[in-house]
């Protein structure tokens, strides 16, 4: 096979010297495989393996577990710390988590590319998050109908919410859930916008949770952690 451009979602040990690893790339989307000799002492090969490195891979097998035959890096990988970080382990969370294994996902690879190149700026992170997560919900057919539970178009002066079940929206009143103006708005297709923001968090996460199973995810609770660290250490000490 040709080399194929991937990234690195997951890496565990694998018996005595290799491991396990997801990875999403360009044409075949997730595929799972097995890095042979990786984790020897001294493995060159392991620092290729990186997550939010870009890599030029080929694999051999036929069922769902492939063997990894070439791993090359291809360019510098995003340098991510702190929330930035934890963002892009919830990206690669939901990928792994989401996608079917070899489901060609050409959108969602470019819309991760894209991701990793705003997450180390925080004033990009939030709308790269949710350009991301609509092109997973839109590759899995899985975005939200922006209509009412008869198939009518959401009123601009109404709230609903999300009913995640059936895709779409029921009315609820004034004051709870969200408004059908900035619903209507992003029924356009740009989740990104910062007026956006609140609402787009809450429609992002409603829609992935029947993807995602009730299993919490690991990088959603540290970066719950993080945010109560920050607002701990900004309230001042209390005089005695």
């Amino acid at each position: 096979m040709q080399l194929q451009p991937a990234y690195l979602l997951h890496r565990r040990p694998y018996r005595e010297t290799s491991a396990l690893v997801e990875l999403l790339t360009m044409e075949y989307g997730r595929v799972r495989a097995v890095a042979r000799g990786v984790m020897r002492p001294g493995s060159k090969a392991r620092h290729r393996l990186q997550p939010f490195s870009p890599l030029h891979i080929t694999w051999a097998g036929h069922g769902d577990l492939k063997t990894l035959r070439v791993f090359e890096s291809s360019g510098q990988g995003a340098m991510l710390a702190g929330e930035g970080l934890l963002c892009g382990l919830y990206a690669n969370e939901v990928l792994a988590r989401c996608l079917p294994l070899e489901g060609a996902v050409p959108d969602v690879f470019g819309a991760y590319a894209v991701l990793l190149g705003a997450l180390p700026f925080p004033d990009r992170r939030q709308s790269g998050l949710r350009r991301f997560e609509q092109a997973v919900l839109s590759a899995l057919d899985a975005d939200p109908v922006f209509a009412d539970g008869a198939g009518s178009p959401l009123d601009p002066h109404s709230h609903y919410l999300y009913v995640k079940e059936a895709r779409h929206f029921q009315v609820v009143p004034m004051g709870q859930g969200v408004d059908g103006r900035s619903l209507r708005a992003m029924a356009q297709g740009d989740w990104g916008e910062p007026a956006n923001a609140r609402v787009a968090k809450y429609l992002a996460r409603q829609a992935l949770a029947p993807l995602l199973g009730d299993r919490p995810l690991r990088s959603r609770e540290l970066i719950q952690q993080l945010g109560d660290k920050r607002r701990r250490a900004a309230v001042p000490p209390m005089s005695h």
